[in-house]
């Protein structure tokens, strides 16, 4: 049978068109390109996909041992129940000052709960309404994350004189709407998606100049989960004077202002669950992160230090100095934050560089962090739609960037099934592909830097 085919390569958007002399397939594809042309058949689309995925895991979860649902989603769920049934006696009872006077119970007597009390509330439908209400929240998050990444593409990213700029919109919200991995997460009850709302609106407003709004959205985002604190010091960058030299870039009242507004926002949200849950809320919620040790295989380059060093009960063992500076958890920040708040600062230079100096620093806390799993991906793939339109690379380049970084997660996956499902002993091995992951995610970062500094944005 004759094929032939043409790629057409651009900066700004790749089209596959197909000349087969089967008509059907012709017939699909068009209807492809047509529905991918339209954003609101991508939504209706993306819709119906996490419909059908939350109606399957609950048939398959009622017939399988191996569950669809996340664990993540039941430890949620029990933590909405312990909230909503205080009692009895003082087994179940918030801790906090005031906490006798709302009457709720203490998310944190569900082992493993170490998240914002906020987060069991928003989920406590699951107890009253329907079992997978939380699943449903999320996959609407899912949804308005679309939604806001295509009203950012359409209104700061793509320029205002390109033409068919819906289209090309709707093809990279897309990227993210019917990314495997997106909707996979959220329908199978993971909280993600709720986390990236917070920061794709503080995202959104800092793009429209409205300060105000974004410092009250990242004070927002901090207190759900710790990490969008880095967003912070990019944001400080961009409000900086840019007449001055050295400290004094940083002191003008739109950074006071932005800092005041982020931080009661955050005081507010956090002072108000510690008066109710008191300090369980605030040593799950923030304290333990600081200190965690986790040994078990993930892609992080600390996970097989801290599995060879991980206590074993004996206090009797005393440790020098720098043997102690070298196993404390606190250690693996310096390069972590280093990277994440100096990239941050040098990219964040004007609010249209924004997105891309968060992706990037968002990838490199990821990729340094004391434990890194999966899941933690979807932090900067929520910001790769609004980068690419303004990365100038080689077809060639881009090719070898997908490769190199589903490569190194794939050599990290194959020791890591031995591991996990063979039982052989490959923690070093896997220990090794896992310093192979950083450079080869670094070896990505640098790429899209390039590209980037030589794009018009």
């Amino acid at each position: 049978m004759h094929r032939s085919f043409s790629l057409l390569y651009g900066p700004k958007r790749i089209l596959l068109l197909c000349d087969l002399p089967c008509p059907c397939f012709m017939t699909l594809v068009s209807i492809i390109i047509r529905t991918f042309s339209s954003f609101n058949y991508v939504l209706i689309l993306s819709i119906a996909l996490r419909v059908v995925l939350i109606l399957y895991s609950e048939w398959h979860d009622a017939r399988s041992l191996v569950k669809y649902t996340d664990i993540d989603y039941r430890v949620f769920t029990d933590a909405a129940q312990f909230v909503l049934h205080p009692g009895p006696g003082d087994k179940n009872w918030a801790q906090g000052p005031l906490g006798f006077i709302f009457n709720v119970g203490d998310p944190y007597n569900r082992a493993t709960y170490r998240y914002t009390p906020l987060l069991a509330l928003v989920v406590s439908p699951n107890d009253w309404l329907h079992p997978s209400f939380g699943k449903y929240l999320f996959a609407a998050c899912d949804i308005f994350n679309g939604i806001l990444l295509y009203n950012i593409l359409v209104s700061s990213i793509l320029p205002k004189t390109q033409q068919n700029k819906a289209k090309t919109a709707t093809w990279y919200t897309a990227l993210h709407l019917l990314n495997p991995m997106v909707f996979s997460i959220s329908t199978r009850g993971s909280s993600e998606s709720v986390l990236s709302l917070f920061v794709l609106l503080t995202l959104y407003d800092a793009l429209k100049d409205r300060w105000n709004l974004a410092a009250v959205m990242l004070g927002v985002s901090v207190h759900w989960k710790i990490y969008p604190v880095i967003y912070g010091f990019t944001c400080i960058s961009t409000l900086a004077s840019p007449g001055n030299r050295g400290i004094a870039r940083y002191c003008n009242a739109r950074i006071i202002r932005f800092g005041i507004v982020s931080v009661s926002t955050f005081g507010l949200l956090t002072g108000m669950c510690y008066l109710i849950w008191g300090y369980p809320f605030l040593y799950e919620s923030y304290l333990y992160h600081l200190h965690r040790l986790d040994h078990r295989h993930n892609f992080s380059p600390y996970f097989y230090l801290t599995y060879l060093t991980y206590p074993d009960g004996n206090a009797s063992v005393q440790l020098s100095f720098w043997s102690r500076i070298l196993q404390s958890p606190l250690t693996s920040f310096v390069p972590q934050m280093t990277l994440a708040i100096g990239t941050g600062m040098l990219f964040g230079t004007s609010k249209i560089h924004l997105p891309f100096a968060w992706f990037v620093q968002t990838v490199l806390f990821v990729v340094f962090n004391k434990v890194c799993t999966s899941q933690y991906f979807l932090w900067y793939l929520l910001l790769l739609p609004l980068i690419i339109p303004r990365i100038s690379m080689s077809p060639t380049k881009a090719v070898a960037c997908v490769i190199v970084w589903v490569a190194v997660q794939a050599l990290w996956l194959s020791e890591a099934y031995r591991l996990e499902f063979l039982g052989s002993n490959t923690f070093y091995g896997l220990w090794v592909r896992g310093l192979i992951y950083v450079v080869g995610n670094c070896w990505v970062v640098a790429q899209l830097m390039q590209g980037y500094s030589v794009a018009k944005g």
